[in-house]
């Protein structure tokens, strides 16, 4: 079967890291980059991406990045003009950044990660410890940039990533069933106006995750769907979310930072254990997992809407996550262990059954309730699209090609989050690889059959409130 190239590169490929999500963009970018295997190296701490850089003919290094040698190691890899793709674990990738734009290399990451211990080490105030932070530390590269900076990507995978694109399309779907004459916004104003003139209160990045195992979750085992290296990295971090101007009811454990854009908060406890409520099509009603994510911030600071210097519209975002379920299985007992990580780690992949993963964005409070867009991808068609890839890993890497053809198509933009990309192009890259595309309006609001059992603390003047999302208990 031939696949469109969406661009020829004539410059090297630089991966850094190669487990499950290495593994499965590694075909997508020999199928629809324009480049010759020999020009693509890998180099990850291990050998679990190995078999299947040694299937497609490419160069594999194994060796541990760490701040006193990464550069000397990628040195033979990179250059002007090649792409260096960041799927690893425990590498800076803001000190990854810098040596690109030193060498004149384009970059693209699915999140934005510190060396190790960034996450986790009590010696670093918790409010140094967020995305929020991490995030703030590489926007103030634009401050090194010029002109002729290479394109950087951050932040580019499924979520972070791919849901700003869906974001956009959902608010471009609701403006025309509800009626509102507009052009497609053209920059981050007039997003914003768009969001606020929708009376868009929050958004969730709302995902179920129901692919399941012929081999059960073992004791002392931990088990995903994608990286639990990265899972439990940000399952550590402070629980956080984009604070929205409707709200009027801080969390008591609710924190505030004292630099930066300020459009987004952290709670004093962990996101593996903060549960929120939220909805997806098939799954209905459901509790996820508040992971702190990227999205969360710069969605809620994308469509942020000022006058005269004062926030006027900001939405709540964040991300609201079911995984598989021997990932809950797994992450209830890591957490159990006061978060001291299972002795053996498994990737669902061949064994996966059945099931699919529902992806998408929840834009609630306007006037039609709530409306979810995103994608249904099944384990069947994951399996029959691309090798290497479950549904939840395939969503990833789609997205990790779509970023770094839009890098490669402008090459000298410097520092981009998701938000700042073309949606259009993005999707359209992507599509084919998303399975069903689903929009879907639901009446359901986090007050749906409250009370049943006990009393709650609950604020009815509106149920989009995060007191009213958020799981207690």
């Amino acid at each position: 079967m031939a696949h469109k190239i969406h661009i020829e590169f004539p410059g090297r490929i630089l991966m850094v890291g190669c487990g499950s999500i290495g593994q499965g963009v590694l075909p997508l970018i020999l199928r629809h980059i324009g480049i010759a295997k020999e020009r693509i190296t890998i180099v990850a701490a291990d050998d679990r991406g190995r078999a299947a850089a040694d299937s497609l003919g490419v160069k594999y290094v194994k060796a541990t990045l760490v701040s006193e040698n990464f550069e000397r190691v990628l040195e033979p890899f990179l250059g002007r003009g090649d792409f260096l793709l960041n799927v690893s674990v425990d590498v800076s990738s803001v000190a990854l950044i810098r040596y690109c734009w030193k060498r004149g290399a384009m970059y693209l990451d699915t999140c934005i990660e510190p060396w190790p211990g960034g996450y986790t080490d009590p010696s670093i105030p918790h409010s140094r410890r967020t995305n929020y932070a991490l995030r703030e530390g590489a926007l103030a590269l634009r401050q090194e940039a010029n002109d002729k900076t290479p394109t950087t990507v951050i932040t580019h995978g499924a979520n972070p990533g791919l849901v700003s694109h869906l974001i956009k399309q959902a608010l471009v779907n609701l403006a025309g069933d509800l009626g509102v004459q507009s052009k497609t916004p053209v920059n981050q104003a007039d997003w914003g106006a768009l969001a606020q003139q929708l009376g868009v209160k929050t958004i969730h990045i709302a995902e179920r995750d129901t692919q399941n195992s012929v081999k059960p979750k073992r004791v002392d085992e931990f088990v995903n769907t994608w990286s639990v290296d990265g899972f439990v990295s940000e399952g550590m971090q402070p629980a956080e979310l984009g604070w929205g101007t409707h709200e009027r009811n801080f969390p008591q454990d609710g924190r505030r930072h004292d630099f930066g854009t300020g459009a987004a908060i952290f709670l004093m406890q962990p996101g593996a254990a903060t549960k929120v409520r939220t909805w997806t099509p098939k799954a209905e009603y459901i509790h996820g997992f508040l992971i702190t994510h990227s999205e969360a911030i710069s969605t809620a600071d994308f469509y942020t809407v000022k006058k005269n210097g004062e926030v006027v519209y900001r939405p709540t975002c964040h991300y609201s996550y079911h995984p598989c379920d021997s990932a809950v299985v797994s992450m209830h007992e890591f957490v159990g262990k006061n978060y001291h990580l299972q002795s053996k780690q498994r990737i669902l992949m061949d064994e996966i059954l059945d099931g699919i993963d529902e992806l998408g964005v929840l834009l609630a409070g306007h006037e039609r309730n709530a409306y979810w867009f995103g994608s249904q991808l099944s384990i069947g068609e994951a399996r029959k699209l691309a090798p290497f890839n479950n549904a939840t890993s395939l969503q990833v890497t789609v997205a990790c090609l779509s970023g770094m053809v839009s890098a490669m198509e402008s090459p000298n933009r410097g520092l981009l989050e998701p938000e700042d990309l073309d949606f259009k192009r993005n999707l359209e890259i992507c599509k084919p690889y998303l399975g069903p595309l689903v929009g879907q309006y639901t009446d359901w609001t986090p007050l749906h059959d409250r009370e049943r059992l006990f009393p709650e603390d609950l604020d009815r003047s509106d149920p989009w409130q995060f007191k009213n999302v958020r799981v207690v208990g």
